[in-house]
């Protein structure tokens, strides 16, 4: 075949060249927007939404398998891929009939799909987990040196080298394994259940059994189990009236698509109207979205997972698992962060320093080897590489990280026997070193046992009336009632003309239930054609339904505070009937009792260095009160001042710590006391319970759900609470410390116990050239794991503050104890030399002799790192796994003397030593010892050294502090006008930007009195920090019928308003009238209500609610 040169080579698209096939394109692209100029528009939008279509079949197809790249430990050199369970479900799946369910021949194929419907599996391949524990830089030196004795053909320390990894990898696994058990077993007795029709009837399974094409039945007070579509109503059986909606749905929006000059908000009301049928449900997605208000969920739309129904009961079909749900791929994002616990961190510094240690040494004596002219490899027992191997040995403790994580596995299990699961291991760190605990008050601190007190009615209000509507604005829903609408249904039976009354035919049309927003539950019921709308909550939400008569709310008024001062919570009950005026018909009265043992606990926390802070949603007042029987300061204040105050940085830090608690609570405001004591160096340990809850407890050095919490609270905590009560939380922080003190005095053994040996033995090295047989040293090294593994059942005292590491003083002690044993090994080796023979009676082998003092003083020393370290923490006898594990090896080890085992080559007598020489040899040892525990109590009484390392905890940066809080404060805002638009910085007090020049002078008025206003609340707030600071829990209350009429005027100028005007407004601050206690502010409130009869409306921040008004917060902690 010719060649053709490249220069002359023609140029056309059949050949392939690239210059002539782009310029063609180009020409073609041209070619196809020529024409009219809307012409070639519109081919231009139809070819970009050809290719957006394109793109989608793409992206189906690639998510076909969802899958990533990782490396794995045991392939590091190169990527794997692996499934992440994301295959797509297919749309024949998810056409179940609703009445037949799934068969349970269909299960296996779909779970084999799509797996279990839960985050995590809880399952683990074993075998791996095994393997994992040879994994590590300690365990990788150790491997190092099975190489090296095979290397040197020194085939006895091969076999034991590898005997003890394996020994600590079994027992490390299988403590750990029989405590993961345990804690299985308990979390299996609260995991998540839904109702599932299977087989053509309902039956109620594990959520984690759940697969796509599942019919579930979503029923109010329930947790959705999985992403969910709503299929219809729950007496729609057959499907007709759904279908219907479905078929009209699809109809609207095809009609809106044809339409193309439509509307576009048209379109969006008819999509969210009538065509899509009635509301089947309500869904609390506060979890995942941040809106209080529960969402209206119709045919068509996805329930999502762990979201709670708070109205109606319909049908679902699952759509996809849980690991591929919205909340699975977020909390994904979370769950494959590889975070390190600061555990693993102090584990891995403290393995690291050892390994530099030993390579340090190991230079040291082979540069003291090369001036003696020792060689590499020859002889057998005196050789660099021997020396290698010994310090290898010696210097890394190979035990190290199966015995701490091996008393953390076992300090879990004993927990979860104390109804306390813990999630993490690390947490138990985090639980020890707790100083500030901030605890819910409802079935914390109280007993969560409701109990009906004698309401108060207003004159001329039937009780049996009174009690019907505040049934009737109940929730229905036997199985799911919360606390508070189970005790007032329950109170029906002190009212039997009540009963009667309501089975009188009444027909419930719809029922909102309880929201933070509007504090209250509404029902529209019926009965004989009359229409009546009954509504219940919070005292303050219920004055605002209508203009009341004046003196029936200053009653009303007085009545709450009545209540609140006593510690009773309070519920206002009101019905409207058709055409006429909202009547008031009085308030229901509940108390929550403190528990029995919780002031004794909270007395105890407090002696354990424990500050003890109540969040609750309750009333100021009733918060107060229970504070006062609980044995707490009362000095707690209203949340709003936490992150709606103009306080500095550092005046806020300062009035967080101070606080005794804070009342009427929500979710941010837990996050931010949170937030706001983490910065100052608190570690704090947060309970909570609800959904709302979850980023305060993910937040929380600690995270406590507490009995009865959601799946939410429970997947975001640290530590999951089965029993109820401040004792439990405060029993499992004693064992966390008792568990930590085991891992400190084990540690401090370790390094002491490779500081003696490294140090001795370079010393022989480089002065003698002397050094204990390599197989007696692996033994050594065998003693000192097997008999501590049992440091894990030990019984340990608890300390009486909070613990840390404390890594300096860690060192201090160890380094000194080291050197103190080495002294003693170096004694008794100088004793040999004496005429007399020193220590040896009769007849003795230096190998043995020095083999068995080292054994010997080494084991002992466990028993002086277990004292308690801390001053005033009592100390406690060890038990009888720890002396037995520690009698064996000193046993084990005079054997090996008296007998003589891998002595080596001896000169006489076949290295055995003389039963007497042993006697002696056991007394010195126990002199050694009682020096070494000696030096060790003096070094823990010295002063500076119990402060060094300790972390400064309330620390202050003021100017920081500032800044940061100053920083959060300011917005910045985008505004226009005729000149033109630009950006300025806007303070969250400051108001906002408003066109027009209408809008502009009513700015600077609403301005100038926030700064009035503002000035006020700074003087106020200061003087509560001051006041919390001092612990003056004094505080005078007092009102007047001048503060009920001015909350009169306010509330008549709120009557007309629509539900819809209220939830519209419901991201603003809460727009509540303030009464303050003392007859100055109450001055102050007046006018201030009169501003917002006057349409000025700004609400005034510093001050104190009324407790009547306070009692909102009645629902937020159920």
């Amino acid at each position: 075949m010719a060649l053709t040169h490249r220069k002359n080579h023609k140029k056309d698209a059949e050949s392939g060249d690239a210059e002539a096939e782009a310029k063609r394109n180009e020409e073609e692209e041209k070619k196809k927007y020529q024409g009219e100029e809307y012409e070639v528009l519109l081919r231009y939008v139809e070819e970009q939404k050809q290719k957006l279509k394109n793109k989608k079949d793409d992206d189906d197809d690639e998510d076909e398998k969802n899958v990533k790249y990782v490396r794995k430990w045991y392939t590091p050199w190169k990527k794997v891929k692996v499934d992440q369970g994301g295959k797509k479900v297919p749309a024949e799946w998810l056409e179940t009939d609703r009445q037949k369910g799934l068969s349970s021949s269909d299960i296996d194929e779909r779970r084999k799909h799509s797996g279990y419907n839960e985050l995590e599996s809880p399952t683990e391949n074993q075998f791996i987990k095994f393997i994992s524990y040879f994994r590590g830089p300690i365990l990788y030196v150790m491997e190092l040196a099975v190489l090296l004795a095979a290397g040197l053909r020194d085939w006895i320390d091969f076999g034991v080298i590898i005997g003890i990894l394996f020994l600590n990898a079994g027992v490390g696994w299988y403590q750990e394994k029989q405590a993961g058990d345990i804690v299985a077993q308990l979390k299996a007795g609260i995991a998540l259940k839904a109702v599932v029709v299977r087989d053509g009837s309902e039956q109620e399974i594990e959520a984690r059994d759940l697969v796509p094409g599942d019919i579930v039945i979503l029923e109010e007070g329930n947790t959705i189990a999985a992403d969910a579509k709503i299929l219809g109503d729950y007496e729609d059986k057959d499907g007709a009236k759904s279908k219907e909606i479905l078929d009209r749905l699809e109809k609207s929006k095809k009609n809106s698509n044809n339409n193309n000059h439509s509307d576009d908000d048209e379109d969006d009301h008819d999509d969210d109207g009538p065509n899509k049928g009635p509301s089947l449900c309500s869904v609390d997605q506060s979890a995942i979205t941040g809106e209080s208000l529960a969402v209206d969920k119709f045919v068509g739309d996805i329930a999502y997972y762990t979201c709670g129904v708070k109205r109606g009961k319909c049908y679902g079909i699952v759509t996809v698992s849980a690991k591929n749900s919205f909340v699975g791929k977020t909390a994904a994002l979370v769950s494959n962060s590889n975070e390190q616990g600061h555990f693993q961190i102090v584990l891995g510094g403290i393995g690291l320093t050892l390994l530099v240690l030993v390579v340090c040494f190991i230079f040291i004596v082979w540069i003291g080897g090369f001036f003696r002219g020792t060689a590499i490899a020859t002889p057998s027992q005196n050789n660099l590489l021997v020396y290698a191997l010994i310090f290898l040995i010696i210097g890394v403790p190979v035990g190290l990280p199966v015995v701490t994580t091996t008393t953390l596995a076992v300090g879990a299990a004993y927990l979860a026997r104390r109804k306390a699961i813990v999630q993490k291991l690390t947490a138990i760190e985090s639980l020890a070193g707790v100083d500030i605990l901030c605890s819910d008050k409802t079935g914390t601190l109280t007993a969560n046992k409701l109990s009906l007190n004698d309401p108060y009615i207003a004159p001329d209000v039937d009780p049996n009336w009174f009690m019907t509507v505040a049934v009737l604005a109940s929730s229905h829903n036997i199985r799911g009632l919360d606390p508070i609408d189970k005790v007032t249904i329950v109170g029906l039976k002190d009212y039997p003309k009540a009963q009667e009354m309501l089975k009188s035919g009444w027909k419930t049309n719809k029922f909102t239930p309880f929201d933070p927003v509007s504090k209250r539950i509404t029902a529209e019921v019926e009965k004989e054609g009359k229409h009546y709308t009954c509504a219940k909550g919070a005292p303050n939400a219920i004055l605002k339904l209508a203009k009341f008569d004046p003196q029936i709310v200053a009653d009303y008024r007085n009545q709450s505070q009545q209540f609140a001062s006593r510690g009773f919570r309070s519920l206002g009950v009101a019905v409207k009937e058709d055409g006429k005026e909202w009547e008031l018909l009085g308030m229901l009265c509940m108390f929550d009792p403190p528990r029995g043992d919780t002031a004794k606990t909270i007395g105890e926390a407090h002696e354990l260095g424990i500050s003890v802070k109540m969040l609750t949603g309750d009333a100021v007042a009733i918060a107060k009160e229970t504070c006062k029987q609980l044995g707490l300061s009362t000095n707690v204040y209203d949340s709003e001042k936490l992150i709606g105050g103009t306080m500095a940085g550092s005046d806020i830090r300062d009035f967080v710590e101070a606080a005794d608690g804070f009342a009427e609570v929500f979710p941010e405001h837990k996050y931010q006391v949170v937030n706001l004591l983490q910065e100052r160096g608190h570690l704090t340990a947060m309970t909570g319970d609800g959904v709302n809850d979850a980023p305060s407890l993910k937040k929380a050095d600690c995270g406590i759900a507490v009995e009865g919490a959601s799946d939410a609270a429970r997947t975001a905590a640290d530590v999951v609470f089965l029993d109820e009560g401040l004792s439990t939380i405060i029993t499992a922080i004693k064992v966390a410390r008792q568990i930590f003190h085991r891992m400190k005095a084990y540690i401090i053994y370790r390094i002491a116990l490779c500081v003696h040996l490294q140090v001795y033995l370079m010393l022989s090295i480089l002065i003698k050239n002397e050094t204990i047989r390599v197989d007696l040293v692996v033994f050594l090294a065998i003693f000192a794991d097997v008999a501590t593994i049992a440091i894990a059942y030990d019984r340990a005292p608890y300390a009486r503050q909070p613990v840390e590491w404390q890594l300096p003083k860690v060192w201090i002690i160890s380094t000194v104890m080291g050197l103190l044993l080495a002294a003693g090994t170096w004694i008794i080796r100088g004793t040999l030399y004496l005429e007399s023979g020193g220590i040896i009676q009769n007849f003795g082998s230096v190998q043995e002799i020095l083999f068995l003092e080292v054994a010997l003083t080494e084991s002992w020393v466990i028993f002086i790192t277990r004292l308690a370290q801390e001053p005033g923490t009592p100390n406690v006898f060890p038990s009888w796994q720890l002396i037995i594990a520690v009698l064996g090896v000193d046993i084990l080890a005079s054997i090996f003397a008296l007998f003589g085992w891998i002595s080596g080559p001896a000169i006489e007598h076949g290295g055995w030593v003389d039963i007497v020489t042993v006697v002696k040899i056991w007394g010195y040892s126990f002199g050694v010892t009682v020096v070494v525990l000696l030096v060790y109590l003096i070094l823990n009484k010295i002063r500076w050294l119990d402060s060094i390392g300790r972390v400064s905890r309330s620390k202050r940066n003021e100017k920081l502090e500032n800044f940061l809080t100053d920083l959060q404060r300011l917005t910045i805002v985008h505004e226009s006008d005729h000149t033109g638009s630009y950006y300025r910085f806007s303070s969250n007090g400051s108001g906002t930007a408003t066109p027009g020049q209408a809008n502009e002078d009513k700015d600077k008025d609403n301005k100038s009195n926030d700064k009035k206003k503002g000035q006020a609340k700074d003087q106020q707030t200061k003087r509560d920090a001051k006041d919390a600071k001092s612990d003056d829990s004094k505080q005078k209350d007092g009102q007047t019928d001048g503060g009920a009429q001015g909350g009169d005027k306010a509330l008549a100028d709120d009557a007309g308003k629509s539900d819809e005007a209220v939830k519209q407004k419901r991201n603003e601050d809460r727009i509540d009238e303030k009464q303050t206690l003392g007859g100055a502010a109450q001055d102050a409130d007046r006018a201030e209500v009169d501003k917002k009869g006057t349409g000025q409306g700004h609400k005034k921040e510093g001050e104190s609610r009324t407790d009547e008004e306070s009692s909102e917060g009645t629902h937020v902690e159920p």
